[in-house]
């Protein structure tokens, strides 16, 4: 095909042609322009959030991958006398109990399903019968599967019995309207190449600045230290060390598409759609979903191997990726299945040519 590929995966992601050329002209860190939208970025960020410094609550920026901003939190946040609860069911929360253990966290698991949503009524009655446990974490948008666990209500939970609340929203935020304040969200962690279509290069904790605060001197890492990280962009806009100059410049580019568009709820729509189609498509060919449709968010979705010997994964990719369609490996424990993602700067006629590839595949392995 003539176009780049198109990627349907969790991110990185297909971008668009403007935001791509927003990394073409060479930018220093102490460049104004650069600066700017390092400010720029952080207010906007907040907003999304529907929340703002004004109401108390701080944006900061970590260099690296999501995974380094979940980690820069959880590093930080979590003091020697402190006990994290980590709410697991999938490789993401399986993640974060791995941080937990690097950095010698006192924390518990508690384990689900990876095809089950972490429920606030287990979540309850753990905190009843734990009263020394400090934080709670949870992955919102669990990409291991496509399902999306009930955050608002867990956050009802950790407030209820006054737990810091750490939530890994990084293949969600953006594409899910959210109101951190209302959710009681005290840290929530996203990146630059996901729902707001940017590149890969940074990774934002959009914090209360209460509880950042507490986490003054507490970091286990130099460079991942949540709180001297904010304080060194609050005291001079400048980054502790080299910042990610044309991966902010994209990002800028990108959030200024992402309000053309009509902002988080417009792309949230979008998104959706785009899943409905897919959904369609593939349930007309024959193929299964693995999750039931109830708590399936509209990020990723996971499709079965088709119960065919014909049926080769590593082949089926291949001739996609031959065709420009990116789609995403399985990472189940329990089944077999891949992954396509309905994020990024793709649109359902896009989705559809995907479903023509795929039925051209298909029916080259006579299935």
């Amino acid at each position: 095909m003539s176009h780049s590929p198109l990627l349907f995966t969790p991110g990185p992601l297909s971008t668009s042609a403007t935001v791509k050329e927003a990394m073409l002209k060479d930018m220093g860190s102490r460049d104004f322009a650069f600066m700017n939208a390092v400010k720029e970025i952080r207010s906007g960020l907040l907003a999304l959030a529907n929340v703002s410094k004004d109401k108390g609550y701080e944006c900061v920026i970590m260099q690296g991958s999501g995974t380094f901003g979940v980690e820069s939190v959880i590093s930080s946040v979590i003091g020697e006398k402190d006990k994290l609860l980590v709410l697991a069911n999938g490789a993401y929360g399986e993640r974060i109990v791995k941080m937990a253990k690097i950095h010698r966290l006192n924390h518990e698991v508690v384990r689900f399903d990876e095809d089950a949503v972490v429920t606030p009524e287990s979540v309850e009655k753990y905190l009843a019968a734990h009263s020394d446990i400090t934080h709670v974490a949870c992955i919102h948008s669990e990409t291991t599967t496509g399902l999306f666990n009930p955050i608002a209500a867990i956050g009802d939970v950790c407030k209820k019995y006054r737990k810091v609340f750490i939530v890994d929203a990084m293949s969600s935020f953006g594409g899910v309207v959210m109101d951190m304040a209302a959710m009681n969200i005290d840290f929530l962690v996203s990146s630059s190449n996901k729902c707001i279509e940017g590149v890969p290069g940074f990774a934002f904790a959009l914090c209360k600045r209460s509880e950042l605060e507490k986490a003054k001197g507490q970091a286990r890492s130099l460079s991942l230290d949540l709180y001297d990280q904010w304080a060194g962009l609050e005291a001079s806009g400048q980054f502790r060390f080299t910042p990610p100059t044309l991966s902010i410049m994209a990002f800028q580019q990108a959030m200024k598409e992402l309000e053309h568009e009509g902002g988080v709820a417009a792309r949230e729509k979008r998104y959706k759609t785009n899943k409905k189609t897919l959904d369609e498509g593939m349930h007309r060919m024959g193929f299964r979903q693995y999750l039931v449709p109830e708590i399936q968010g509209h990020i990723i979705t996971s499709f079965l191997y088709p119960d065919s010997s014909n049926f080769r994964f590593n082949e089926f990719y291949s001739k996609l990726n031959d065709r420009g369609f990116v789609i995403y490996p399985g990472k189940l424990s329990k089944a077999d299945a891949f992954r396509i993602g309905n994020i990024g700067q793709i649109f359902p006629e896009d989705v559809k040519a995907l479903l023509e590839a795929i039925a051209i595949v298909m029916k080259e392995f006579e299935i």
